[in-house]
């Protein structure tokens, strides 16, 4: 069996401390006996929990690679999509990977499911089941209907029929994200939460990718992506599939994808630097700025400040971020990259349309940012913390705190950290941004 975890999302429910590149999921927020961790670090240890010992992959966008890479390690696959283009295209990539980057066979298992579910181990237990249907042959597809707790409008609905074996249902039809009152009569006939979980032979969607992209190598297939149709899986697949199976899952399950319902599951109150009176009543602070946060006699009430931005919302308002986050939206002032993290201290734009970026930089011990240079921008890098090493075309050299390091256009340059390394970077020029970029092999 294969696991492929959609890991998409634009951050926007959570803002301001998820944006772009730091979706919902890789906020580290949960307890676990570690310490903090993010829904998709939750997800991965439970699956390992679960006895469940297949090949992860994780299907994500180009701004979300680095924060799997950094919060996954080694410990998975990566497809990273040249666009996005909903989840039918992601989960064509992740099984044409599979088969042609991989050697998976057209009889092998796979599972899709969401990356960041709020569950317990019994969710995976029904994964078990639905892979050992698709096995035995009992269905084309197999999805997980979640018992429903409530009429929601915001999660789509499968209607089950007979019994195809044990534990697993027919389904006669889907129903996506119908109203309260439609809710309600759907519950009424027994219809379940559809999960977002998936299972199904490999052969069975590429012989359905090839539809759209026939290409003989999995480059092809990258190169011609746009060609998929910009569609959801339940839309182009699910719901048009003539053999579809249903496994329940009865337990907890929960989408956090709202301040109102992550902060339902917290432990603490309080993140970052702030302070209080000790009067707040159901209030969460989370501050990610160096300067305070002072919280007095609060009440209902959730206060997020990061690089990004500052909210002050009542919490049975806070479903309603999305729409303003999006009018808000600016380049990510905060990502986790594979080497670390950086954010962003002050931007400037002058009369004539010269701009000045400096951002806050650190390296985590023995990695290092590529080979690269730069069109548009000067860059000059002063280290305050830690120890390092350095190439500038070609020369290597030490670096510490105290030192500056100027870097003009077109110089290549690498970084390398042997200590935690942290430094101030201040790029000046025309066009301050993140495609400015030319990557070249170098070998540490």
């Amino acid at each position: 069996m294969k696991i492929i975890l959609l890991s998409g999302g634009s951050g926007t429910r959570l803002w301001p401390l998820s944006n772009d590149a730091r979706s919902k999921q890789f906020l580290r927020l949960l307890d676990s006996e570690k310490g903090k961790e993010s829904m998709v670090q939750r997800v991965i240890r439970q699956l390992r929990a679960s006895g469940i010992k297949a090949e992860v992959t994780v299907a994500t966008s180009a701004a979300q690679k680095d924060s799997v890479v950094s919060q996954l390690g080694e410990s998975v696959n990566i497809v990273t999509e040249p666009s996005r283009r909903d989840t039918f295209p992601a989960i064509c990539l992740a099984c044409e990977y599979l088969s042609r980057m991989h050697g998976c066979g057209p009889e092998e298992t796979v599972v899709v499911m969401p990356c960041d579910p709020y569950t317990e181990l019994g969710y995976f237990e029904s994964i078990k089941r639905m892979a050992a249907g698709i096995k035995s042959g009992v269905a084309d597809m197999i999805v997980m209907g979640i018992a429903p707790t409530y009429p929601s409008a915001k999660y789509g609905y499968v209607v089950p029929g007979g019994e195809l074996a044990p534990g697993i249902r027919s389904v006669k039809r889907f129903t996506e994200k119908p109203d309260v009152a439609t809710a309600e009569r759907l519950i009424a006939e027994g219809a379940q939460w559809n999960g977002g979980v998936f299972a199904f032979r490999l052969g069975y969607m590429t012989s359905i990718a090839e539809k759209y992209v026939k290409e003989d190598s999995f480059a092809g297939i990258i190169e011609h992506y746009d060609e998929f149709p910009k569609i959801s899986f339940d839309y182009e697949v699910a719901e048009k599939a003539a053999n579809v199976g249903m496994v329940e899952y009865r337990g907890e399950w929960k989408d956090l994808g709202t301040w109102n319902t992550l902060t339902d599951e917290l432990s603490d109150h309080a993140y970052g630097n702030v302070l209080t009176d000790g009067t707040e009543v159901n209030t969460h602070l989370f501050n990610e700025l160096t300067i305070p946060m002072l919280c007095l006699g609060t009440k209902d009430l959730v206060v997020a400040a990061s690089p990004d931005g500052i909210i002050v919302a009542e919490k049975s308002k806070s479903e309603n971020v999305k729409e303003f986050a999006e009018a808000l939206k600016q380049r990510p002032m905060f990502e986790e990259r594979r080497w670390g993290t950086y954010k962003v201290i002050d931007s400037v734009e002058f009369e004539d349309g010269y701009c000045a970026l400096t951002k806050q930089l650190t390296l985590r011990p023995g990695c290092a940012i590529s080979y690269q240079e730069h069109d548009c921008r000067d860059e000059v890098w002063t280290f305050i913390d830690g120890e390092g090493e350095i190439v500038l075309d070609g020369k290597r050299s030490s670096v510490k705190r105290g030192m500056t390091v100027n870097i003009p256009k077109g110089m290549k340059h690498a970084l390398k950290a042997r200590t935690s390394l942290t430094f101030i970077e201040v790029q000046s020029g025309s066009n301050l941004v993140e495609t400015d970029i030319r990557r070249f092999e170098w070998e540490w």
